[in-house]
């Protein structure tokens, strides 16, 4: 839900063999993933990526994130699939294009329908999976996410993976207005335990979210 900037680094590297949301990532450095090309594979996922990227840009065009900037939302989901890619070693097209539809239906006036006609049925199931009840409570909403985490697909628990650890460097940088540092702690913890319930994924993801909590719920602290 807080904004990271995608580097300008390329996003059609590889790394590894290609591999699904059901599958280990590539056994090598999490460094290295995305930036070793191996196959022209990859290079048929750039269409999937652009129109969805183009797609969420148009959806997400005045809604902006809680820093202090009021950064462009669409950062958001763009470093999800970002993380996926990079540091997941993430080559499923569905997943991908998910993690940048992510938002849409829950903060925009999307309808599921419309992903389906757009981008196929399996898209519809992962962003239907992550999509949280905004007639719900903020309390509400939080616990029927992680009620709800333990009977999601492979592919929506990558994109939980991905937007968690967003959503925790955002904090780590620019804590979104108005948030003092024990609704920051509350934040981290929560995510956490949904991450928990994740766990079994994606090592490499789970390793990233792990790094980023261990080294600043202290930051938190009362």
């Amino acid at each position: 839900m807080w904004l990271v900037v995608a580097t300008a680094d390329s996003w059609f590297g590889a790394a590894g063999v290609a591999n699904t949301c059901a599958r280990k990532p590539p056994a090598i450095a999490g460094s290295d993933l995305g930036y070793a090309m191996v196959n022209n594979a990859d290079f048929l996922i750039a269409g999937a990526i652009l129109r969805a990227a183009s797609f969420a840009a148009d959806k997400h065009r005045n809604q902006r994130r809680k820093d202090p900037a009021g950064s462009p939302y669409i950062n958001h989901p763009l470093e999800v699939a970002h993380i996926l890619w990079f540091e997941g070693g993430v080559r499923d097209e569905a997943v991908l294009v998910g993690a940048i539809l992510h938002d849409t239906v829950e903060d925009t006036d999307t309808s599921l329908e419309e992903v389906e006609q757009i981008f196929g049925g399996q898209v519809r199931l992962y962003v239907d999976e992550v999509s949280d009840d905004t007639s719900l409570s903020r309390k509400q909403r939080k616990a029927a996410q992680l009620e709800r985490a333990a009977h999601i697909s492979s592919g929506a628990c990558l994109i939980k993976l991905g937007d968690k650890i967003s959503n925790l460097r955002d904090i780590v940088r620019v804590p979104p207005v108005g948030w003092a540092k024990p609704r920051c702690a509350e934040y981290f913890n929560w995510a956490k335990a949904v991450v928990d319930v994740l766990r079994g994924t994606n090592a490499h993801l789970e390793a990233a979210f792990d790094t980023v909590y261990h080294e600043h719920i202290g930051d938190f602290s009362a």
